[in-house]
């Protein structure tokens, strides 16, 4: 949004919109917006969802001197014995923080099921509604006080996995806001904008004001007899409308807020400064932000390298490097590393061996992810791949392994199960999950 459509927004939502309306709880709405100042009391997730499944033997398990291994060599990291590929030099000096998973093991090779797998911990099957990791986590350590949602998604990939963009029986209101998701929505300085906080062309601030208290007078006349599901999942929208119409919380997405250097520390790409936001707003108390790097949000199709593998990696990991470094810089200098866990994941691995393309195919048998920050153990690795990159040897972690980890690193039980809308009780994680204790802290 620009900004004189920003300043003459925040004029009448200040004085209207959040003022005096007659229904007397929006003065409690505007009230209840959390000071951006304030650490948040509990943790908080940070998902870099890698769209198109990166290969795991050119970022964190290089097969050097295999004919599997590839062109690019392997770097020593700040902890002695754990090397990383070339193009991360900046994350290899952040490996104190860090704890690599080298033994991931998968049963899905297909974008779509594979997403849905380990954002939800179940495969894609039956007439359950599987909520995804994101709207359990917004569940669970959500202040109802905070003006921001829950869970918020920074420039997702829509097409695949739509199901994994709502909240599944949890309801809508654990639901994500998403923000961006495409290249013509970005200006020069890729700043994720909030779609319809804006008044229509023509509404100015007293016109708005009454329509706004013309739908909370019908609204509660309403409500009156119809104190059911869908309706007072409506009213509870509307009010979530309206927290995030106030200037503090709409302020969360302001990245001019930041110091140009600090932008240009992030990188000015639409995932370097998707984690600009993401810091902001887990300093504001949103406990779950996704922000993804591949598909739409770079005009590529992301880490999905069947098609010249060893040209796109280095490109997609300066990116990557930029951004994921700075955002681990920045969350410490703040205070906030210790609070927020931060997650390195796609859907699955690239093939060790290298396709007539010089591309890599879906592989889900053994690949890497990457946990750092809020309840892990840093300077570490889980288990072990093949010599030939092929299988584990050690410690095979599935995705109901590695949810249930995220899970108690954040300080929710992973045995705790919600009533799912087939009416059976549906456990957060698959009972057969063997968390990695050895990380947690």
């Amino acid at each position: 949004m620009n900004r004189q459509s920003r300043r003459a927004f925040s004029r009448y939502s200040v004085a209207g919109v959040l003022g005096v309306s007659h229904s007397g709880w929006l003065r409690a709405l505007a009230d209840s917006v959390v000071d951006p100042h304030q650490h948040p009391p509990r943790r908080s997730c940070i998902l870099l969802w890698m769209h198109g499944g990166p290969s795991q033997i050119d970022t964190f398990d290089l097969k050097s001197g295999h004919e599997n291994g590839g062109p690019f060599r392997e770097i020593q990291t700040n902890v002695p014995g754990i090397h990383i590929g070339e193009h991360l030099p900046r994350i290899a000096e952040q490996m104190h923080r860090l704890t690599l998973v080298r033994s991931m093991s998968t049963k899905e090779g297909d974008h779509a099921r594979a997403t849905f797998h380990i954002k939800t911990g179940y495969p894609p099957q039956g007439p359950v509604a599987y909520p995804p990791i994101g709207a359990l986590v917004a569940r669970h350590l959500s202040d109802a006080d905070c003006a921001l949602p829950g869970f918020v998604s920074i420039s997702p990939a829509r097409g695949l996995t739509p199901s994994t963009l709502g909240a599944g029986f949890l309801g809508s209101r654990f639901a994500p806001l998403t923000v961006g998701g495409g290249l013509a929505e970005a200006s020069d300085a890729y700043a994720p904008d909030v779609p319809g906080l804006d008044a229509a062309p023509g509404i100015d601030g007293p016109r708005a004001q009454h329509r706004l208290d013309l739908l909370l007078s019908h609204q509660r006349t309403f409500l009156a007899s119809h104190r059911d599901g869908p309706h007072v999942a409506h009213q509870a929208a509307v009010e979530a409308a309206i927290r995030l119409m106030h200037p503090d919380a709409r302020s969360a997405f302001d990245l001019d807020e930041e110091s140009p250097s600090l932008r240009d520390a992030y990188g000015r790409t639409h995932f370097g400064q998707g984690c600009l936001l993401a810091r902001r707003l887990v300093e504001r108390g949103v406990p779950f932000v996704e922000v993804t790097l591949g598909g739409s949000n770079d005009g590529t199709s992301g880490w999905d390298t069947h098609y010249h593998n060893f040209e796109a990696v280095p490109r997609l990991c300066r990116v990557l490097d930029t951004a994921w470094s700075t955002l681990l810089d920045d969350l410490q200098s703040r205070g906030l590393l210790d609070d927020t866990l931060v997650i390195w994941a796609g859907e699955f691995g690239r093939t060790p061996k290298i396709n007539q393309m010089q591309g890599r195919d879906h592989y889900p048998t053994a690949w890497s992810t990457a946990l750092a920050g809020g309840g892990i153990h840093g300077g570490g690795v889980v288990g072990r791949t093949s010599r030939d990159g092929t299988a584990v040897e050690d410690r095979p972690v599935s995705v109901p392994d590695f949810l249930a980890t995220v899970c108690l690193a954040l300080g929710i039980d992973p045995g705790e199960s919600h009533v799912s809308n087939v009416g059976r009780p549906i456990h957060i994680v698959d009972k057969s999950a063997r968390p990695l204790t050895e990380i947690v802290r």
